[in-house]
Formats: C-alpha cells, sequence, structure tokens
C-alpha cells in the first residue's frame, strides 16, 4: 500500500467517524422530542458502516487477493432504532395517547455518550494515522531535497 493509499484510507475513517458523532449529538439533542414533523416521537439514528469499493468475489476466486488495495470505509445508510419507545404517564401532556402515556425517543444519554468517546477515539486513531503517512512522505521528500 502507498503512502497516499494510507492516507485515503485514514481521511475516510476521519469522515465517517465525524457523520457518527454528527448523529449522536442530534440523538442527544432530540433525546426529549416527542414530537418530530412526522407527528411521532423521534427515534435513534445510527449509521451503517461497510467498506468502500470491496473487492469482488470473483477477483477473490482468481487470486487477485495478492493485489488487493483498501479502500477506506464508507456510511451506506442512516438507520432508525427499531428498538420500543419510551412510554411516561403524562395526561396533561398534548401529546399523551387516549390513556395518558407519552412517547419518548429511544434515545439512552449514557448509551450515546459511549458511543461517543468510542467513535472519538476512533477518530483520533485515524487522525494519527493520517499523520504518520504524510509524516512518511516528507520524509521521503527530504531524503531528495
Amino acid at each position: 500500500m502507498g503512502v497516499f493509499s494510507a492516507m485515503n484510507v485514514a481521511a475516510t475513517g476521519l469522515t465517517a467517524q465525524q457523520l457518527r458523532m454528527d448523529l449522536i449529538a442530534e440523538n442527544i439533542a432530540n433525546a426529549q422530542t416527542t414530537r418530530t414533523q412526522d407527528g411521532e416521537a423521534y427515534r435513534r439514528k445510527v449509521p451503517v458502516f461497510m467498506e468502500k469499493d470491496t473487492t469482488s468475489f470473483d477477483h477473490i476466486l482468481h487470486g487477485y487477493l495478492s493485489h488487493y488495495q483498501p479502500n477506506g470505509v464508507k456510511v451506506t445508510q442512516i438507520t432508525e432504532d427499531p428498538s420500543d419507545l419510551r412510554l411516561v404517564y403524562e395526561p396533561d401532556n398534548p401529546d399523551a395517547n387516549e390513556d395518558g402515556y407519552v412517547e419518548y425517543p429511544n434515545v439512552d444519554t449514557v448509551t450515546e455518550m459511549t458511543n461517543l468517546i468510542d467513535s472519538s477515539r476512533a477518530y483520533e486513531a485515524s487522525s494519527t494515522a493520517f499523520n504518520a503517512a504524510k509524516s512518511m512522505a516528507m520524509k521521503g521528500l527530504d531524503l531528495f531535497g
């Protein structure tokens, strides 16, 4: 793998983790949102990661794996967490159903903060990898200068 390929892979990791952190911030900001534009409670959003431009099975079958170049990561979709919403008894709330319960988002702040720490560490690791590749490229240029 070349130095520029390494920087590209690290850059895709930075971009993916930044989007993940943005979604976590959105989840935390909407932890008490009982009514969205759709008229329902907010649902937690989660990114789905996948390898960017994956190698096809045909290439692996024909032995091209030795020439495999990693391509980084991409976000293929943003999904809504299908877990149950929290029901809280608040009969005076305008969003309460006929039984007096209000549906609150399925966002757990502790889980979101844990995911935020995980995402920030992954971002930091990608940043370190990018800077290491950049440093190697600069050292290589110094050899010719």
